[in-house]
């Protein structure tokens, strides 16, 4: 977890705590324009890059000026460095799933700045989480992060503060408390590697169990995802600290999945998670424990078919960004499981058609 001080601190420190993550800062300062410190004009990273925006040239910024706004931030970046962390150096992200988090994006011009600079040092998959960002400034991080995450993106975004019931300034003693906050010690439950021999195929599955498990919950990703999604995983590491199992498998193999046809053959993935649910229920550990599909994309809509032929078995549904509307009007008509549908505020197209599957699951 990379929090971008310093209004990101206190939002990383949760979500580092929620997944069992360590946590340090990314340092990005942005660069003022000559007539408005407050209007970023570009940022800086600690490593000296500078990224400017389209519109720097027409606030008066020559290049004179952004020399000596960039040597000015580079200084507050470093000693912030050395009084947030005089002990520690920064964490690699090198090979390791990273989130860079901040509290908001207004011109997300720091938050591109920090991306760029964690991507320089080649994370395995990279991660982008706000609360709320204005809509133009997600569009802007297309292709800067391998997944972004914004629970809220209100087309009257004005300021960030705006969405905030308190919203004050937080103070250097508080980030560095915060940095120094011993890392969770709740216990992780242990994955084992298990293998699905589906329709003739073989497919590969990551289940989990904790102690005294409560609940099964099992996993459908996504056209063109896997077992591996980094949303999926962070999900199920939350789960498990809830004493839910899980199973993440992927539903194709890996020459079926070059098939873009079968990736929205969604018969045939329902047909995959319907035998997944039948291979649990056949497992000692698995087979008294009620059962909860979650759902992604053309996932979701294989749950609930799933749901719908199996109501004594599945006791809930959660379809996340999912196409619902693909499970057909016959299946949606008799799903009696519990059903929540998570649908990103900026989706538009993807809403509508959330609320019609809503409807007909309703009549």
């Amino acid at each position: 977890m990379l929090a971008i001080p310093r209004g990101g601190v206190p939002v990383g420190r949760v979500i580092a705590d929620a997944l069992d993550g360590e946590m340090d800062v990314v340092l990005v300062r942005k660069l003022g324009a000559p007539s408005n410190p407050e209007l970023a004009i570009g940022a800086v990273d600690e490593q000296g890059r500078v990224s400017l925006s389209d519109y720097a040239a027409a606030t008066g910024a020559d290049e004179a000026y952004v020399a000596r706004e960039t040597a000015q931030q580079l200084a507050l970046i470093r000693q912030r460095r050395h009084r947030y962390r005089p002990r520690h150096p920064p964490i690699d992200p090198a090979g390791r799933v990273v989130i860079v988090v901040d509290d908001g994006l207004a011109t997300g011009s720091t938050m591109r700045a920090a991306l760029a600079a964690v991507r320089a040092r080649h994370p395995a998959s990279l991660i982008c989480a706000v609360p709320v960002a204005a809509p133009h400034s997600l569009v802007e991080l297309k292709g800067l992060a391998d997944d972004v995450v914004c629970l809220s993106a209100p087309p009257d975004f004005r300021a960030v503060g705006q969405f905030y019931q308190r919203f004050e300034a937080v103070p250097d003693e508080e980030v560095i408390e915060l940095l120094a906050a011993a890392p969770s010690t709740k216990a992780t439950a242990a994955m084992q590697s298990v293998q699905l021999h589906l329709d003739g195929v073989t497919l590969q599955g990551d289940l989990t169990v904790p102690p005294q498990a409560r609940g099964l919950v099992i996993f459908a990703h996504g056209s063109g995802s896997s077992r591996l999604s980094p949303r999926s995983r962070a999900v199920a590491g939350v789960l498990h600290q809830h004493g839910l199992a899980t199973l993440l498998f992927d539903l194709l193999s890996t020459s079926e999945d070059a098939d873009r046809r079968m990736r929205f053959d969604i018969a045939l993935l329902a047909s995959r998670l319907g035998q997944a649910v039948t291979w649990a229920a056949g497992m000692p550990a698995l087979r008294t424990l009620p059962v909860g599909l979650f759902g992604a994309s053309t996932g979701a809509a294989a749950a609930l078919v799933v749901a719908a032929q199996q109501p004594e078995r599945i006791v809930a549904v959660v379809s996340r960004g999912g196409r619902p509307d693909l499970a057909g009007t016959a299946a949606l008509a008799k799903i009696t499981a519990p059903t929540l549908l998570i649908v990103g505020g900026a989706d538009t197209d993807v809403i509508m058609l959330n609320r019609q599957a809503l409807a007909l699951m309703q009549d």
